[in-house]
C-alpha cells in the first residue's frame, strides 16, 4: 500500500492505494458514458500503476511521419499542422483513478484544462496541491482516457505500514 504526497508541503494526495503491474488498457469506446461521454476510469479505484512510457506534454514529430500512431500510450493521435507528433513527456508518472485524489483543484481560470468536453491532459499539467504546487494532469475528455497522471517529480510515495 502506498499514499503518495506532494514533494513541496508534504501533504497527502491519495488514499493507501496498491500497486498493479502495468497501467491497464484503455476500456472500448462503446462503454463510454452516454451522458458525459466519459471512458471508464482506465485504473479501479484504490490502485496505482507507473507509466514507463513518456506521456503528455512536450511533444515531437513524431518517428514515423507515414504511419505515424497514438501520442502516447492510450493516446489518441496528435497533429501538428500537418505534423503527426509524439510525447516527449516525462516518464514513470503514476496514474489513479482521478476521484482516488479529491483534494486536488483545477489551476486557475482552468489554464491546460483544454478539451472538448473535459481536459483533454495535451497542455500538461492541470491540477494542484491544495498548497497551490502543480502535481497532476487530469485526463478526462470524450476523446481518450480517463485517468490523473501524478507527475514523478512532483509527488512521492510513502508505505504508512
Amino acid at each position: 500500500m502506498t499514499v503518495f504526497l506532494c514533494a513541496k508541503c508534504g501533504g497527502s494526495l491519495t488514499p493507501n492505494l496498491t500497486p498493479l503491474p502495468a497501467v491497464p488498457s484503455v476500456p472500448d469506446d462503446e462503454e463510454r458514458d452516454k451522458e458525459s461521454r466519459l471512458a471508464p476510469a482506465t485504473l479501479p479505484q484504490g490502485h496505482y500503476a507507473i507509466e514507463t512510457e513518456p506521456w503528455g506534454a512536450p511533444y515531437m514529430p513524431h518517428p514515423d511521419q507515414e504511419d505515424g500512431g497514438p501520442a502516447q500510450p492510450r493516446g489518441p493521435w496528435r497533429s501538428d499542422e500537418g505534423v503527426a507528433m509524439v510525447s516527449a513527456g516525462p516518464r514513470n508518472n503514476v496514474v489513479v483513478h482521478p476521484e482516488d485524489a479529491p483534494d486536488l483543484q483545477p489551476l486557475p481560470d482552468w489554464e491546460n484544462s483544454a478539451g472538448c468536453c473535459g481536459p483533454s491532459g495535451d497542455s500538461g499539467l492541470n491540477r494542484a496541491c491544495p498548497c497551490g504546487a502543480r502535481v497532476a494532469t487530469l485526463v478526462a475528455d470524450c476523446f481518450g482516457p480517463y485517468e490523473l497522471h501524478l507527475d514523478a517529480m512532483r509527488v512521492y510515495g510513502y508505505d504508512p505500514s
